[in-house]
C-alpha cells in the first residue's frame, strides 16, 4: 500500500518506541527476531487497545531494523496476524546502525485513525 486519503476521521494516534519489552521494560527475545516483532507489534496493539483502537485502524507502520535480512525473515508472523484482522497500512522499513539497547533489534511506530 502507498498510501491512505483518510476522510472524515474523529481522532487519529500516534504511536512510536513499540520494541521487544515487557510490561515492566524488560527486554525479551534477545536475539530472536520473530519474537521481538511479535512483542513488538503485541505492545503496538497494547497502546491502541488503552486508546480504545483495535489493529485494523492502524494506516502506517514504520519498522526500524538492525538486521534488514532477519527481519525479512522473522516477519511472516507478524505480515499474517497483520491480515488476518484486515490491516493492510502503508509502511517503511529501515535500517538503522543501532537502537536504544544492543538487545533490541527492531522499534516500531503506527498512526491509527478512526
Amino acid at each position: 500500500v502507498q498510501g491512505y486519503d483518510v476522510i472524515g476521521a474523529k481522532q487519529t494516534l500516534y504511536l512510536a518506541g513499540q520494541t521487544s519489552v515487557d510490561g515492566e521494560g524488560n527486554i525479551v527475545h534477545a536475539g530472536d527476531m520473530a519474537g521481538q516483532l511479535g512483542q513488538a507489534l503485541d505492545n503496538v496493539e497494547a497502546v491502541l487497545a488503552k486508546a480504545g483502537y483495535r489493529l485494523s485502524d492502524v494506516v502506517q507502520l514504520k519498522y526500524f531494523t538492525t538486521d534488514i535480512e532477519a527481519f525479512r525473515e522473522g516477519f511472516g508472523t507478524v505480515g499474517a496476524r497483520l491480515a488476518e484482522v484486515g490491516c493492510v497500512p502503508t509502511s517503511t522499513l529501515l535500517g538503522v546502525s543501532a537502537l536504544f539497547h544492543p538487545d533490541i533489534m527492531v522499534e516500531l511506530e503506527a498512526i491509527a485513525v478512526k
